[in-house]
Parts: structure tokens; C-alpha cells; sequence
């Protein structure tokens, strides 16, 4: 596909997007802001990002089945009303009926259009063999593994050889040697021209991925989710990710990811943010003590370079990335330019002993998460020294999505409880200094 984008036809278009979830008595909640896209005919462009920025909200908004709080959405110049005939989309989940047949499951989008039984069978067959998993067409989804019910997915979402084909993350379910087969199959479709599709617009938060397979790539930031740079692939397919200049590319992603976003200006008649409009990702006290031991042995030392340190322990960008920023929080690491490094107090926590490390932890807490010192000093004035996790939940989720509110919250209760600032009882969701001290 070596056809310049930028003469090809336009399918997509989003301008100005933005979604947000009103919020009772409080501010909206901004999933979206100013987001626009342009998707031509005769490429695969990848929204990249971390949970959370909004890049699957933004592929429910290009199909039609969400409307965008504010925005255009024109699928070839016609505004987007509902959902866009000529799209389909592809799943995480595998999301087929485990009372149906392979062959059943892919021609469930042609019943639905009322295409004729015969013709159906013809191209639900042409579908699955397309796919690799000819011979299959009796077996139920129990019978499959998780790679050929991916697989079966992918030949439902074909089978109608839709205009545009929406990906949502649909490898990140699967093993890893599963997923870059079906990666490497659906490229060489592509590139054959066989894939029954003019486009491909895929989520994914894998950046490897991305640069493996996508000709454009549009980077996310979160809170509000927007597109903080757009890149495209120079890289002609079969693509090396061993080459040096493929490398590079992952590189310099990662170091978009980890760089810090300028402050927005503020109006002075503005209040200031609260200090508890801080959602924490879910990330264990015993994780972070290993990767500070990590970095601080060999051969880091303490600086790694964040594509390989994901490469030997087998992490993606979701997984280093919110690890990285708690050790950053906390200022035991530092981030910057696709590089971690621990500090002097993260160097002093991997060479202490099990209770000064536990010390170091709860001086970080008290000075740099304003939750943790809030818990502990409602606690401390009460008579009875105990406090219910629904009011500060509450309070979270007068700033953030009950979701993060939860993660949030229970981020902070795993730290409280490895430093020994107050226990917590799972049963009744209640704070506590009972054996603190």
C-alpha cells in the first residue's frame, strides 16, 4: 500500500471532538477535548495511548454508536448520525455466541442485512478460509483457542467487507506468540490486497505494535484525552523490528509518552485544582521495590532505557509507564525521554532494610499523596480513630470517574498498609489505627 494518503479519499473526519459526562453538582467529567482525525482511504492508523485516554471512546464515536458531546463527525462528508453503515469493528473481548457454530458466528452481521442463506454460506466461507481456519466451520467457541476465536471475530467483522474496519485493542487478549501471528497474517492480507477493507483504524496501547503495522500513528495524552503528536511510519512492510531506524521509532515514542506536558495557562480568577484530583493507577508496593532493585543492579545501574527495560521484563507501555510515573510521584524514579532513573531516595529504599524501607515509604506518602495524609488526619482527630472508605470515595469521585475513584483508593489502601499508616477492614470498608503504633 504505497499509494501517497494523502490523494486518497477521505472516509473519516473528526473535528473539534470532545466527550464529556455531566456530573451531579460537580464539574463535567472530560473524556475527549479537541480531537480531530482524518482516516483516508488505503492505510492503518493507530490511536496510541494509555487506559484511559479516551482512544476507545473516540472508536465508538467514529462508528456511530456514541454521539460526541461537541464536534463534527462526517463519514465520507455526510454527518454521522447513528451507526455508519460500511464500518465494523473487532473487539478485545472475542464477543461471539458460544451456542452457535464458527459458520453461524460469522454470518450473524449478513443475516441481520437480510442477505440471502446461500449467498451467506458462500461468503462465510470465503471469510474463514481467508482468516486460516478452514475446516473449522462446525466447531463452537469452547472448542477454539483464544487465538482462533479471535480469528472467528475478525472473519465476522470481514465477512461484510466493510469500508473501514475498527480495531479495539484485539490483540491484547492473546499470548504473546498468538498475537504477532495474527499481526504478521493480517499485514501480509493487507499488503496482498486481500483484506476486504479500504481502511483500518486500531486502538492500542502497544507501541511496537503500532509501528509494526500502522502507516500513521496518532499519540494520546490523558486527562483529557488528545492527540499530542501524530507521527507516520516511514517503514515499507515486511517491517524489521530489529532494524535501527525501527528501533529508534519505539524509542522516540516512548520518550512522547514520558515527556511532560507544559502546564496549561490559568485564569487567576480560577480555584486551585484540588489536591485530591489525582487518580492513581492500580500499582503494588512489592512491584515498585522490585523494579527500583532492578534499576539499581546490573546491568542498569540505575538508568535503563524504557524499550529494553519493557523487553526483559516483558511489559507493555501500559504496565511500565504507570510504574514509572508512581516511582516519579513518590520521587524515588525519574522519567524522561523514554529513560527511568531512580533518585537518591530510591536508591536509599533498595539499600535499606525491610523497616526503614517501609519508613522511606510512609515519609513519600505523607509528602507527596495528598489522600494518604488526608485519611491519616481524620483518623488521628476522631475519637474512635476510624473513618468509612465511602466518604472518601465520595470525595474522589467529586473529581474523577468511579472507576478511577476506585483505583484510586485502593492504590492508597495497599500503601497505607505497607507503611503502617493505618489499617484497613476489607469486610466493613473502614479505615483504622487499631495495631498502628
Amino acid at each position: 500500500m504505497d499509494t501517497a494518503v494523502s490523494t486518497q479519499p477521505v472516509l473519516i473526519d473528526v473535528q473539534s471532538c470532545r466527550q464529556a459526562y455531566h456530573k451531579d453538582a460537580n464539574a463535567d467529567l472530560v473524556v475527549l477535548d479537541g480531537v480531530n482525525l482524518t482516516l483516508h482511504e488505503k492505510e492503518i492508523v493507530a490511536l496510541l495511548g494509555r487506559s484511559g485516554s479516551g482512544k476507545s471512546t473516540l472508536l465508538r464515536i467514529v462508528s456511530g454508536l456514541l454521539k460526541p458531546t461537541a464536534g463534527s463527525v462526517t463519514w465520507r462528508g455526510v454527518p454521522v448520525d447513528g451507526p455508519t453503515e460500511g464500518v465494523a469493528m473487532v473487539f478485545q473481548s472475542f464477543a461471539l455466541f458460544p451456542w452457535l457454530t464458527v459458520q453461524e458466528n460469522v454470518e450473524l452481521g449478513l443475516e441481520a442485512r437480510g442477505v440471502a442463506k446461500a449467498k451467506r454460506e458462500a461468503l462465510a466461507e470465503a471469510a474463514i478460509d481467508m482468516i486460516g481456519l478452514g475446516g473449522f466451520e462446525n466447531a463452537y467457541p469452547k472448542e477454539l483457542s483464544g487465538g482462533m476465536r479471535q480469528r472467528v471475530g475478525l472473519a465476522r467483522a470481514l465477512v461484510v467487507h466493510p469500508d473501514l474496519l475498527l480495531m479495539d485493542e484485539p490483540f491484547s487478549a492473546l499470548d504473546v506468540l498468538t498475537a504477532e501471528t495474527l499481526r504478521t497474517d493480517l499485514i501480509d492480507l493487507w499488503v496482498e490486497g486481500k483484506l476486504p477493507v479500504k481502511s483500518v483504524l486500531m486502538v492500542t496501547h502497544n507501541i511496537e505494535e503500532a509501528v509494526l503495522m500502522c502507516d500513521r500513528i496518532l499519540v494520546f495524552s490523558s486527562n483529557p484525552g488528545r492527540v499530542a503528536s501524530e507521527l507516520t511510519v516511514p517503514f515499507p512492510h515486511p517491517r524489521n523490528r530489529l532494524d535501527p531506524a525501527f528501533r529508534q521509532m519505539v524509542d522516540d515514542i516512548y520518550a512522547l509518552m514520558t515527556r511532560r506536558a507544559a502546564p496549561e495557562p490559568k485564569s487567576p480568577a480560577a480555584p486551585p485544582p484540588s489536591p485530591l484530583a489525582m487518580p492513581l493507577p492500580r500499582v503494588g508496593t512489592n512491584i515498585m521495590a522490585g523494579l527500583m532493585e532492578t534499576l539499581a543492579g546490573e546491568p542498569y545501574n540505575g538508568r535503563a532505557d524504557l524499550p529494553a527495560l519493557a523487553a526483559s521484563l516483558q511489559y507493555e507501555v501500559d504496565d511500565l509507564l504507570p510504574l514509572g510515573e508512581m516511582l516519579q510521584l513518590l520521587h524515588f524514579g525519574v522519567l524522561e525521554e523514554g529513560d527511568i532513573s531512580l533518585t537518591d531516595q530510591g536508591r536509599r529504599f533498595v539499600e535499606a532494610d525491610v523497616d526503614e524501607r517501609k519508613r522511606i515509604f510512609a515519609e513519600a506518602l505523607r509528602h507527596y499523596v495528598p489522600l494518604v495524609t488526608m485519611i491519616r488526619q481524620v483518623l488521628d482527630e476522631r475519637w474512635n480513630h476510624r473513618a468509612s472508605a465511602v466518604r472518601f470515595r465520595d470525595e474522589l469521585e467529586d473529581h474523577m470517574s468511579p472507576d478511577y475513584a476506585e483505583d484510586t483508593l485502593r492504590t492508597v489502601i495497599g500503601w497505607g498498609r505497607y507503611a503502617e499508616l493505618f489499617a484497613y477492614d476489607e469486610e466493613a470498608e473502614q479505615f483504622s489505627l487499631e495495631d498502628i503504633e
